[in-house]
């Protein structure tokens, strides 16, 4: 039988409730009906026991009090009044009966004038994630012809004794690495601190958490909830130290300042913890405090003020990361130290997150966006698996545009609309080709720097746009659409870090059509899609990227693979080594195996001008793209890359 009440009074005289939080106690009305079943003729201790676990379920711990012997009732309501605080409980239900089926004859054992009841308790942990059921006792006498519980706290849970309390303690594991594909960790030990308090020697909790709340705010926009903080304080051992955060020393050096000079009540601990990354810092991500918004990514079991996970593969793989922590309950003396548990969940191991990228590839990424004036993103993937190499932003604010970014290809799209002209346009390499210096088709008018007339490949070499929009004609929109998704270009990759695509819009007339061969007329595209589309015109399949190794890609989620026609890409091949050897991009040729395109595109982006220099080609069994926000040589930043 069990009792339910969803409401909640004020605890009297200076007890505490904890906020966001109900107690009930299931089923009353079953109870209360009970008793006309002519069961309890004799006066009996069931009302004892009901009114007294109900008055402790909806929060008037004096009733409750009321209805006890053998201790101050103040005292009593006092001690219950602090179970939910101490558990930091979601809800805490109480069913008469040992395990919470119809009373009868067994909950409640009369020997004269005493009795013994049983009742079952069950606690929803809250931010812990867990429920914790056990079964309580309780002693009743007759007292003047009421019967009255007698108390102790061992009615609070069985093990409790005298002058003991409830604290939750969280063990969290540490956190595991992500790893290069040979292992090796992508982050390096750094100066850090964490700032916690010790619970028991806090004056004023809320005060100190409150300021605490206020102080992350101005922190970039971003705080802790102060609510929750002050339930997690509440519930903690007193006596031992309980980190709230871990704050970087090189990123968040005024926010400690701030915290450090305005709470007195904090207490800062000196760490070392791997925390930043060596490279790839865009894609790797950052660890941060578990802030109100980023709990609401990652859910239970985590708490505010917890280490997470805040962009990159940390958000991504927080679970598997950081996995979860222990939790137990345990019961303490008044010094503070744990003397009994009463209950354990054992947490989830955390589990290495092991990548593709490459280190010797990655420091030749970093290496060549190094001292760019500009902001610029490479990636390099490899052509025969679809695995990322490495992944580079230089000057990009924490963004990975390497493989979010949003550019225009220019004439790099030459790659796709060349194979479609191979494939279905009766063109060849050797095509006789003009490149006039402005050609308008439709109402689209293009400039470029004219040559004389010469073969089609030469032509692509040279990155001449004319050429390529003059020969338009020769597809149709939906051919060209088609092929380039052929090369992955707005398809979903099933990749497991967010990226983009890229995106095609088919055109509505010839003009359209002349822009969107030239990489123009609203196509975008990522570094990260035209590695790809190097890689596959090396290879002569396209192939979906992946960036983290083991268990975690999932082959069914993957995009398919899709083979290109072999003739398409042989006469490709021939472009591609003519621009390197001829062409446009001959500064990337620190051998003979290099081949690539080049191409410069002006665009704008919140109408605000931009322009965009591009490499893309390969070597050997490395492609790569580099997209570089201002005027340069791409083929010379790919030079170093290669070199």
């Amino acid at each position: 039988m069990s009792m339910t009440n969803r409401g909640r009074r004020r605890a009297p005289r200076g007890t505490r409730t904890v906020r966001r939080r109900t107690i009930s106690l299931a089923g009353c009305g079953v109870l209360v009906a009970s008793l006309t079943t002519g069961c309890f003729a004799e006066r009996s201790a069931m009302p004892a026991v009901r009114d007294f676990l109900i008055a402790w379920s909806v929060g008037n711990y004096e009733a409750a009090a009321d209805n006890t012997v053998g201790a101050d009732e103040q005292e009593v309501a006092d001690a219950l009044g602090k179970v939910a605080a101490q558990l930091d409980a979601a809800s805490l239900r109480l069913s008469i009966g040992a395990d919470g089926a119809d009373p009868d004859a067994a909950a409640i054992v009369k020997d004269g004038d005493t009795a013994q009841a049983s009742f079952s308790v069950k606690v929803d942990l809250g931010e812990s994630g867990r429920p914790w059921d056990y079964k309580g006792h309780m002693t009743l006498k007759r007292v003047g012809g009421q019967w009255k519980v007698v108390w102790s706290p061992s009615i609070i849970n069985p093990k409790l004794q005298q002058g003991q309390r409830l604290a939750v303690v969280n063990e969290v594991p540490e956190r595991a690495q992500i790893t290069d594909t040979n292992g090796e960790s992508m982050l390096r030990p750094v100066p850090a601190y964490q700032v916690g308090v010790y619970p028991g020697k806090l004056k004023d909790p809320k005060k100190t958490l409150d300021a605490l709340a206020k102080a992350t705010e101005m922190d970039g926009g971003r705080r802790l909830d102060a609510d929750r903080l002050h339930g997690r304080v509440l519930s903690a051992p007193p006596q031992e130290f309980l980190p709230l955060m871990t704050l970087q020393t090189s990123t968040h050096t005024p926010l400690i300042q701030r915290l450090n000079a305005g709470i007195p009540a904090l207490d800062f601990r000196e760490i070392t913890a791997p925390i930043e990354p060596k490279a790839a810092a865009e894609l790797i991500g950052t660890l941060g405090p578990a802030t109100s918004d980023r709990l609401q990514e990652v859910g239970a079991p985590y708490q505010p003020g917890d280490t997470i996970g805040v962009s990159g593969i940390q958000l991504l793989m927080q679970r598997r990361l950081a996995g979860t922590p222990t939790v137990s309950v345990v019961a303490q003396d008044p010094n503070g130290q744990r003397t009994s548990p009463l209950q354990s969940w054992p947490g989830e191991k955390p589990q290495e997150v092991q990548t593709t990228l490459d280190p010797g590839v990655q420091l030749a990424a970093d290496r060549a966006l190094n001292g760019l004036q500009y902001p610029a993103s490479l990636v390099a993937v490899r052509p025969a698996t679809g695995e990322v190499l490495a992944v580079s932003n230089h000057g990009t604010r924490g963004e990975n545009r390497a493989f979010q970014g949003h550019y225009p290809p220019g004439m790099t799209f030459g790659v796709v609309s060349a194979e479609a002209l191979f494939m279905h346009g009766g063109v060849s390499p050797n095509t006789e080709s003009t490149c006039p210096g402005e050609l308008t088709v439709g109402d689209k008018t293009f400039t470029t720097r004219a040559y004389k007339d010469s073969e089609l490949t030469n032509h692509l070499a040279l990155s001449c746009k004319t050429s390529l929009a003059q020969l338009s004609n020769k597809i149709d929109a939906k051919t060209l659409v088609t092929e380039a998704a052929h090369f992955g270009i707005g398809k979903n990759w099933g990749l497991q870090v967010p990226a983009f695509t890229g995106s095609i819009p088919t055109p509505k007339n010839q003009g359209e059509m002349a822009a969107t061969m030239v990489g123009e007329g609203g196509v975008e595209v990522s570094p990260l899609a035209m590695a790809l589309v190097a890689a596959a015109a090396q290879t002569g399949t396209w192939r979906p990227p992946y960036v983290l190794q083991g268990d975690i890609p999932n082959a069914e989620q993957r995009a398919p693979v899709h083979n290109l026609p072999a003739q398409s890409i042989s006469n490709l091949g021939e472009v591609l080594k003519n621009s390197a050897r001829n062409g446009s991009a001959q500064a990337a040729r620190v051998d003979s195996e290099v081949v690539g395109v080049t191409a410069f595109a002006a665009y704008k982006q919140d109408d605000k001008p931009k322009q965009v220099s591009w490499f893309v080609g390969s070597r050997g069994d490395v492609a790569v793209a580099i997209a570089v926000e201002g005027q340069v040589n791409a083929a010379s930043v790919a030079g170093t890359f290669f070199g």
